[in-house]
This record gives C-alpha cells, structure tokens and sequence, in this order.
C-alpha cells in the first residue's frame, strides 16, 4: 500500500495507489494522512480495504506532500562519508542535528523557490522516515514502531545563508519549498529501506548516485538517537543524508538557477519533478 494526498491547495484529499498504479480516493475512510491517522497501526488497517471498491481519481491530479500536518523537520548531517569528505564535512562520532521549518515542506512537483539574494542553491535527494507514534527515550530494536512509513525527500540548502551569514544551519534549510516530500508514503512492511537507491538529476545530468546501506547513521539508531533529545510525534520528518554529489562538493561548485529541472528518484518511493523559479 502507498498512500497520497492529492488535490488542489486548500483541498487536498488522501488517496493511496492501487496495483495498476492509479489514485484511489480514502476520503470515505479518513480525513486526512496527519496525526493519530498515521498510526502504523491505523494505517494498516486503511490499507486492507480492496482498492477496486474505492473511487478512482482521475489522471493528471497534483500530487501533493503525502502528510498534512508536519510537526517539525529534523535533518542528519554528514551521513555518507563519501558525500562528506567530497563537501567538505566533517563525520562526528555522533549524528549532526538540524532543523528545517516546517513550512519549507512542498509537493513531489511543486516548483522550487529561489530565495532573494540567493546564488548557491543546492540540492539533496534523500530517504525520509514519517513519524507516526510518540518516541521518547526510544530502543533502537523498538524504533521502526514508531515509523509510519517512508518517502522520497530533497534537503535543499541555500549554502551561503547556511555557512556565510552565521549561527546554525537553519535558516539555510528552511526557505519555502526547501523540503519537497514524495509522492507516496510507504510503510515500512511495503519496503525495504536498507535497500534504496537513491539518484538525482539537474537538467537531464545525473548528480547523484547512492545507496541507503552506505549510511553511516542507520534509521532505527537515528529514531532512537534524535529521541534522546527531543519528542517526536505523528507527523514529524527525519531526512536521513544525501549521498555524493551535491552541488557544493563539485569543483568549481554547482548551483542551481532559475529554470533548472530537478528530478530524482528511489527505488520504491517514486519521483520527483519540478523546475526552478524566483520570487
């Protein structure tokens, strides 16, 4: 079962996809894809209802992020070693923690925002893991209970706001649409996370290139490390680290520019698409 949310802004509605790839309408079923819906226990049960006895949406809906309400993003920082020796970063014995607002949240194919007086706009595809039960002083054996499921995720970073304007990385990370999510939300039973491709692409050329089990930090020990220091609730986002790649470890780096086209993929989660645009 992969679930969605589709529809205009404003009136955005939960669906999931059935077995011939098509949106099927939950709203009889639930509300919306927040809160205690995102149960992993709720969630299996919404997904045992037959997909044929659901209303079909029609094709070329917008697909929209695959939770409604998200509580707040948690970013990783250098979690591939090789995409932190190629920018620059340096691994830590323990996880590096970040925020991105939550309004930096967008759709798989909204367009990206460039920011006034921004010129190194970077990117960074990436596995993201859905909260959907409170965590607090977590076991790593008993973290992914706590999971809702799993979507595609680009962290994209203003670099000179996150590492020339001073203070933490934030306000580097959180412009609008900084953190697009999906198409789908997949539970954990669904998919393998320890076996995801992930890929990038910027007008057509490929940028990265990378797999989950090359994590240095694995998902059940970041659910139980962030845990430690703070509560995570239904609904909250951790980006798990982007491979090699991004813009900034390029030499001279690349950034992008208005009209660019972002896409990007991984195995099991979907796509990405969308261009590039200013203010």
């Amino acid at each position: 079962m992969r679930f969605v949310r589709f529809g205009d802004r404003g009136v955005e509605r939960p669906g999931c996809i059935d077995s011939d790839g098509r949106i099927r309408d939950l709203s009889d079923h639930v509300t919306s894809l927040e809160g205690e819906s995102l149960d992993p226990d709720s969630l299996s049960r919404l997904g045992s209802h037959d997909h044929a006895t659901l209303p079909l949406v029609a094709g070329g809906v917008r697909l929209c992020k695959p939770v409604r309400r998200i509580g707040k993003i948690i970013g990783i920082g250098p979690n591939y070693s090789d995409s932190a020796e190629l920018a620059g970063f340096k691994i830590n014995p323990e996880p590096t923690l970040f925020l991105k607002a939550a309004t930096a949240a967008s759709g798989p194919n909204d367009p990206i925002e460039i920011p006034r007086m921004a010129n190194r706009v970077d990117w960074g595809v990436e596995l993201a893991v859905v909260i959907g039960r409170v965590a607090k002083y977590v076991r790593v054996e008993e973290a992914l209970r706590h999971v809702a499921g799993f979507t595609l995720a680009n962290d994209l970073t203003e670099r000179s706001f996150q590492l020339q304007r001073g203070g933490q990385w934030t306000k580097g990370k959180s412009h609008d649409t900084f953190a697009p999510l999906g198409p789908w939300l997949v539970p954990p039973s669904a998919i393998n996370h320890e076996d995801i491709e992930l890929w990038l692409d910027v007008n057509g050329e490929r940028q990265q290139t990378g797999h989950t089990r090359q994590m240095i930090f694995k998902v059940p020990y970041l659910i139980s490390y962030i845990s430690r220091f703070m509560r995570l609730e239904p609904g909250d986002v951790i980006l798990t680290g982007t491979p090699a790649g991004v813009g900034l470890s390029y030499d001279p780096p690349r950034f992008l520019r208005p009209g660019d086209r972002v896409t990007l993929g991984g195995t099991g989660l979907g796509t990405q698409d969308y261009v590039c645009t200013t203010l």
